[in-house]
C-alpha cells in the first residue's frame, strides 16, 4: 500500500530523507492522505496544496514513483528532525560495545599527554565503548609501581563521571593494565576513597602455606592434654627411651696396714 510506505519510517529513512515538497511538486494529480492518515483519494495538486496550507502543515511527496504520485499532508520539518535524531543514535550505538586501548608508555608521562589520553577515554566512554588502560614499565620503573598506581588513580578519579572500574589495576609482566566501562552517574555521586592518588592498598590475606592444603588444627579444650600428631604412611615411629643405667661409683682404696 502506498500509505505504508511513509507509515514505515525505517523504510523510507532506507530510501531518502529528501523529499519534494509544497511548490516543488509539479506533478498533478496525486493520490493524497490527509494529516489524519486518511485516504483521500486522487486529486489535483493545487487542491492538496490549498489542504495542507489551511491545515498549517506541508504537502509532501513521500512516493514519487507511484502512479499517481503519493502526496501526504503533514510537518516536513519535524518529521525530518525525528529522522536524524532517530540516525543519529543508531550511528551512536554501531560505534559502541567495543574495547578501545590506550597505551601509557611511562609513569613519567606528562600532565598535558595524560590529559589527552584522558580526553579520548571520556570521548569513548559517553559513546558506549569500554576503555582499557595499559601502563608499561621500563627498567628501574619496576622498583616504582607505586607510581603507576597514582597514575591510573588519578585517570579513575578524573573518568568517575562516566565510568565504572570493570577490572582495576592489575600487574601482567611488565605492564599495569586497568578497564573502564560506561556508566553515567548523576551530580551527586560520590567517589570512592580508594580512587584518590595515594590511597592506601587494602592489606593483603595471610596466604603462607596455602598452596599446600593444610587443615586447620582445632584449638584444644581448656584443661586437656595436647592432641598427638599423627604418623603419616611409611614415617618411623620414634623408639621408646629405655631408662639410663645408674651410674657405678668405684669403691675407694682400703688402707694398706703398716709394717707388712
Amino acid at each position: 500500500m502506498p500509505g505504508r510506505l511513509f507509515d514505515d519510517h525505517q523504510e523510507i529513512h532506507a530510501i531518502s530523507t529528501q523529499f519534494r515538497h509544497n511548490d516543488q511538486i509539479r506533478i498533478s494529480p496525486i493520490r493524497l492522505i490527509n494529516d489524519k492518515e486518511e485516504q483521500v483519494g486522487v486529486i489535483t495538486t493545487a487542491e492538496a496544496l490549498r489542504m495542507a496550507r489551511e491545515a498549517g502543515l506541508d504537502l509532501v511527496e513521500v512516493a514519487p514513483t507511484a502512479r499517481p504520485p503519493v502526496c501526504r499532508i503533514m510537518d516536513y520539518g519535524k518529521w525530518r528532525y525525528q529522522q536524524q535524531k532517530k540516525e543519529d543514535k543508531s550511528r551512536a550505538n554501531s560505534r559502541g560495545g567495543r574495547l578501545k586501548q590506550l597505551n601509557i608508555d611511562t609513569v613519567r608521562i606528562g600532565e598535558h599527554d595524560l590529559l589527552i589520553k584522558i580526553n579520548h577515554a571520556r570521548e569513548f566512554l559517553k559513546e558506549g565503548n569500554k576503555v582499557q588502560f595499559t601502563l608499561r614499565f621500563k627498567g628501574r620503573e619496576m622498583a616504582h609501581l607505586d607510581l603507576g598506581r597514582n597514575l591510573l588513580n588519578k585517570v579513575k578519579q578524573e573518568l568517575f563521571m562516566v565510568s565504572k572500574v570493570e577490572r582495576d589495576a592489575k600487574m601482567e609482566g611488565r605492564r599495569m593494565t586497568l578497564v573502564l566501562q560506561p556508566d553515567h552517574k548523576s551530580a551527586g555521586a560520590v567517589m570512592p576513597k580508594s580512587f584518590l592518588v595515594g590511597a592506601p592498598r587494602p592489606p593483603a590475606p595471610m596466604t603462607a602455606g596455602a598452596g599446600m592444603n593444610i587443615p586447620n588444627r582445632p584449638a584444644p579444650a581448656p584443661g586437656s592434654a595436647p592432641a598427638p600428631r599423627p604418623v603419616t604412611a611409611g614415617a618411623v615411629a620414634p623408639a621408646a627411651q629405655a631408662p639410663r643405667p645408674a651410674a657405678v661409683v668405684a669403691a675407694p682404696p682400703q688402707p694398706q696396714p703398716v709394717g707388712q
